[in-house]
């Protein structure tokens, strides 16, 4: 966590990450590192692909990669008010093992609207990336 109490240190690895649709809703919250979870994590493609939900497992799981940011209150306050519903921050262990919040997705409502298991991807963005068109 941040030394800083006004400061909130923050793991993205959706749709706000560098070069995704929504790194606008970090505001110009301080990029920290590049990092990953343990392999403990599970991800899916939810609502038709437009975010990741990401949950915990016992076993199975995958490292997820993404990128530690520190933000202020308000900024952890926009970026909550940003995410999409059912989202929630909880908190993640880091391969190095520092633990950060994150937003998850309910396990049961994946299971329950049958979202694909994109784990096999590595990642949100290289999930994006593998099945983004090209255009020409």
């Amino acid at each position: 966590m941040s030394n800083n109490p006004e400061t909130i240190r923050f793991f993205i690895c959706g749709s706000a990450l560098r070069g995704q649709p929504d790194h606008q809703n970090l505001q110009s919250a301080q990029f920290i590192k590049t990092a990953q979870t343990q392999p403990n994590y599970r991800l899916h493609s939810v609502g038709n692909g437009w975010h990741p939900g990401i949950y915990a497992v016992t076993e199975n799981g995958i490292s997820i990669p993404g990128e530690v940011y520190e933000m202020t209150r308000s900024q952890y306050e926009h970026l909550l008010a940003t995410e999409p519903p059912n989202m929630y921050p909880e908190q993640v262990v880091l391969s190095d093992g520092e633990v950060l919040l994150a937003m998850l997705y309910p396990r049961e409502l994946i299971e329950k609207q049958g979202d694909p298991d994109i784990s096999h991807h590595g990642g949100w963005a290289a999930y994006k990336l593998a099945t983004t068109p090209v255009t020409v």
